[in-house]
């Protein structure tokens, strides 16, 4: 992963009506087992690992670094939010220089459809509007993922293009805080 660039990390705490989102803790390892061992999380996503080597291998705490946060609802973690600078093989052409940052998310299932994705995004969308004004993100998903398919409209993401990769058809949109003119 690239940096996201001149941001302090990890930032407080976000909070919305219902979630905090905030760095990873210990206490968070199984939660994300279980994310990356889920058939349904992970759909879109090239398929679940297994949970044995998941117990083996993912750290005490895990997802710990720049861009990521925990979700968290009273207490119990329901999924992640990440901002990562994408790889210049993966470059989007949405800015000259490319390497923007893409949005990425998983939710464990029995969050799913009660609108905590759309809270938690537009949350982090705003914090990054904040930290880096102007600064354009993007997000991928599979045109079969009816979910991620609504929730880049619902957060006002435009599509840029769509292309075949990994054996699938894939979507990519772009948001910016900044509205153009005219």
């Amino acid at each position: 992963m690239t940096e996201l660039g001149p941001v302090a990390w990890p930032p407080a705490p976000i909070r919305t009506e219902r979630l905090v989102l905030r760095e990873s803790a210990a206490g968070d390892r199984a939660a994300f087992v279980e994310l990356f061992a889920s058939p349904e999380v992970d759909t879109y996503l090239g398929g679940p690992r297994p949970r044995h080597e998941l117990e083996r291998t993912v750290p005490e705490v895990p997802g710990r670094r720049p861009g990521l946060f925990v979700i968290d609802l009273d207490g119990a973690v329901i999924g992640t939010i990440e901002l990562n600078r994408r790889d210049a093989e993966r470059r989007s052409r949405v800015r000259p220089d490319a390497g923007e940052a893409e949005l990425g998310y998983m939710f464990l299932p029995g969050a799913w459809g009660r609108g905590y994705a759309a809270e938690a995004c537009a949350a982090v969308l705003d914090w990054y509007a904040d930290a880096l004004p102007g600064e354009p993100v993007v997000l991928c998903t599979q045109t079969a993922n009816t979910r991620s398919m609504r929730l880049a409209a619902k957060l006002r993401f435009t599509e840029v293009r769509r292309f075949e990769e990994w054996g699938a058809e894939q979507w990519m949109g772009v948001w910016s805080s900044v509205t153009p003119s005219g």
